[in-house]
């Protein structure tokens, strides 16, 4: 039995409540490992065995509870992510827009509804207090009952339709707190319309409450209509990298020059695509050579220079020279589309902090239903002086339920985690799962690989001492070697223009160095001990190849006919912005260490141009003792965060609290991280933290406010400062308040889309 994992669209959530009901159903079913669906995303992930169970099955048992699980049944699909109406990507997301477009439009018209009849069923109190004469009130009693009618049986349907397939699964959501408080208010003010005598017998007096039932479903339905469009706003990074894709591609076919929709590219295609043209598709240049905007993918905002055997990435645009490449990967294989459907699995995935808030929304409906029970006998059966008793009582409870809200518990942490994951993808900085956005701030430990990480992982020339003509001598010679020195060297020739010379009888030795003839000259290149054995003088140069070993250098000698006419240090260079990053973890309080395989003298000099102290050095290194080290590490009450790219360091990045790899190492470091920096900059390291810093307070703020609406609005709503100061809560300003408090989570979600303005 096959396991596999899928992220899905689901449109019909109301409240955290709902989420949490979808996933008690779905994980009931056979074959279903986990399921995790995220309100705030409107988005579920269920592990499965394909073997035992569906994907229609699975959706089936998503709209017996109410809801609509749109499942994305092409994954074998050869098209690229497909833009639907929001703008997202991806085939399942087509249904899924036509969906949420279809729910918007049906909320906007119920809520113009809502607005006129809560504006009707006010206007005698509004006439009255103007002391202007209309209708008698038992003529706007049924006119108010004509409009609440319509508005709860038509407008407020959701909400009895959502909370009646949950009480089919013995359960309850956020819907059942509105049903039962605005039937309450409804059925209370019928009886008392149509059989006032009921109330005069038992000694109450009859009063309606058909402006609340409207005004609560307006305000619900408004409360819900700003929410979608905010969260909407939320999922900005998915629709903008989804919008990178290219519509057609020009392929090269027969000869002949075709524009192709996407869809049709097949790998093996030359593709060509002229300045200012989006790159189709993933793939490999053959020919041309041009600087390509690669921005939105890697946050880099100088354009890379690419040239034959250069790879490209779908979705960046080519700036200036005429490129043609052969694809590599289309339609769901491009790096476009993967780094989609990472950015939408670590939006839906949990974070630790949001455990407990899960937790209380699950139980929260329940507890309320009991709490507005209770508030409705303690002042039955205690009612205050000169109020009528079933008329408070009834309000008390109304008030209750419609006030306690759990979405805006269920929204705190999952809208910033969805706009924090955003954020970092439209930065270059790809999050795997929100445990490691949010686990990387607590980090008080950072560990760098030193090859290719905190270095270019290139050797290149640092020193040329000696004579004039040593570079051209020795690159000459070195331009018949394969060696990485050698290579480093003739590139430095290159670099400088200097022309090479015509080389004869060249010889390698493994693991000493090279020799050839140029014109009557012998040159020889390599240790002192390869000069020595051919007869050539190395006295001269020994203070400056201590001096430069010392350094971390590694030096080669070059000997002309028989003495030494110089010598070469080449070294693996950090890259530009390494310790500038390195200060700035220092800075912000993060222990900086540097693993390595190098020797001591070669990692310790890396380490102080990267401003990494001494005694943190961890050199002489074995690939499988690196997570070993970062074990340790931990053991003395260290988070650790480690950064590297290669295959050896995967163990150390899995073994980590949070992983890190850079973009341009292995596959294998990237499936083993946490966190992946998609270009080479060290520098994103740094943003990385920084954001992962901005998006834990945003979550703090919220359940801050989430949980405080909660605690103060909940006793005021029961009627706790009547006693003493005759002060109670409107069941329609009750329902604003809910309103407002989702909204506000939101929003302040929202201030996170200012992280990179601000960083900057």
């Amino acid at each position: 039995m096959a396991q596999q994992t899928t992220t899905f669209p689901v449109i019909g959530m109301h409240c955290a409540s709902c989420a949490k009901n979808i996933e008690r159903v779905v994980k009931k079913l056979p074959g279903v490992h986990d399921v995790r669906v995220n309100y705030a995303t409107e988005r579920g992930q269920v592990t499965f065995d394909s073997g035992q169970i569906s994907q229609a099955a699975i959706a089936d048992q998503v709209a017996k509870v109410g809801y609509t699980a749109v499942m994305d049944v092409d994954h074998g699909s050869a098209s690229g992510p497909r833009l639907d109406k929001e703008g997202v990507g991806g085939s399942h997301h087509d249904h899924a827009a036509m969906l949420r477009a279809t729910e918007l439009k049906q909320l906007r018209v119920k809520l113009i509804f809502g607005i006129i009849a809560a504006i009707i069923v006010m206007l005698p109190d509004l006439l009255m207090w103007l002391k202007i004469e209309s209708l008698p009130e038992s003529s706007w009693n049924i006119i108010r009952l004509l409009l609440a009618t319509v508005t709860l049986v038509w407008a407020g349907s959701q909400f009895f339709i959502s909370a009646i397939k949950a009480l089919r699964f013995w359960q309850a959501n956020m819907d059942s707190l509105i049903v039962v408080g605005t039937s309450a208010a409804y059925i209370f003010s019928v009886v008392a319309v149509l059989w006032p005598s009921a109330f005069v017998g038992s000694g109450q007096q009859p009063a309606t409450y058909f402006d609340v039932t409207v005004v609560i479903i307006t305000l619900i339905l408004l409360g819900r209509f700003l929410e979608a469009r905010a969260k909407r706003g939320a999922n900005d990074a998915i629709r903008k990298l989804a919008s990178l894709a290219a519509k057609t591609a020009r392929v090269i076919r027969r000869g002949q020059e075709q524009d192709l929709p996407l869809e049709q590219v097949v790998v093996g295609d030359l593709i060509v695509v002229r300045p200012g043209e989006k790159i189709a598709v993933d793939g490999i240049v053959t020919a041309g050579q041009s600087a390509v905007d690669e921005s939105m993918i890697t946050g880099e905002s100088i354009p890379a220079e690419k040239q034959i055997g250069d790879t490209v990435v779908g979705g960046t645009i080519n700036t200036n020279g005429m490129l043609t490449f052969r694809a590599t990967r289309v339609g769901q294989d491009t790096a476009l589309s993967r780094i989609i459907k990472l950015v939408e699995a670590a939006q839906s995935s949990p974070a630790p902090i949001q455990r407990l808030a899960d937790k209380i929304s699950g139980v929260f409906v329940p507890i309320v239903l009991g709490l507005a029970g209770l508030t409705f006998l303690l002042w039955f059966f205690n009612p205050p002086a000169g109020v009528t008793t079933l008329n408070f009582s009834l309000l008390m409870a109304v008030t209750v339920l419609i006030i306690a809200c759990p979405c805006a518990l269920g929204l705190a942490t999952p809208t910033a985690v969805m706009i924090g994951v955003g954020q970092g993808a439209r930065h270059g900085i790809l999050i795997r799962a929100a445990e490691a956005l949010e686990t990387l701030h607590k980090a008080r430990t950072i560990v760098f690989d030193k090859t290719g990480t905190l270095t270019t992982g290139q050797l290149s020339v640092t020193a040329v001492l000696g004579r004039d003509f040593v570079l051209q001598y020795a690159a000459s010679v070195e331009a018949m070697s394969e060696h990485p020195v050698g290579r480093a060297i003739v590139a430095e020739a290159y670099r400088r223009g200097i022309k090479l010379l015509t080389v004869t009888n060249f010889k390698a030795q493994a693991g000493a160095g090279v020799s050839g003839q140029i014109d009557d000259h012998r040159v020889v290149i390599g240790s002192p001990d390869l000069l020595i054995a051919q007869g050539i003088h190395v006295e001269g140069f020994q203070i400056d190849r201590e001096r430069l070993a010392q350094a971390g250098k590694t030096v080669v000698l070059i000997g002309i006919d028989q003495d030494a006419a110089g010598l070469i240090a080449v070294a693996d260079t950090i890259k530009p912005n390494t310790a500038a990053a390195i200060r700035e973890l220092r800075n912000l309080g993060l222990e900086v260490y540097l693993i390595t395989g190098d020797h001591f003298v070669t990692a310790s000099a890396v380490a102080q141009q990267a401003w990494i102290a001494p005694d943190r050095v961890l050199a002489e290194v074995k690939p499988e003792q690196k997570a070993a080290k970062v074990k340790e590490l931990q053991a003395d009450q260290h988070l650790v965060a480690m950064v590297g790219d290669g295959i050896n360091d995967a163990p150390a990045l899995a073994q980590a609290n949070v992983g890190i790899a850079m973009g341009s190492g292995t596959d294998v470091a990237r499936e083993a991280a946490g966190i992946t920096i998609v270009g080479n900059d060290i520098n994103q390291v740094v943003t990385a933290l920084r954001l992962s810093q901005a998006t834990f307070a945003n979550i703090k703020q919220n359940l801050f406010w989430a949980f405080g609406y909660n605690l103060i609005g909940l006793p005021i709503a029961a009627g706790i400062l009547y006693p003493s100061y005759h002060l109670t809560l409107s069941p329609i300003i009750a329902s604003g308040a809910m309103a407002v408090s989702s909204l506000f989570v939101v929003l302040n979600s929202l201030r996170l889309k200012r992280f990179g303005k601000l960083k900057s």
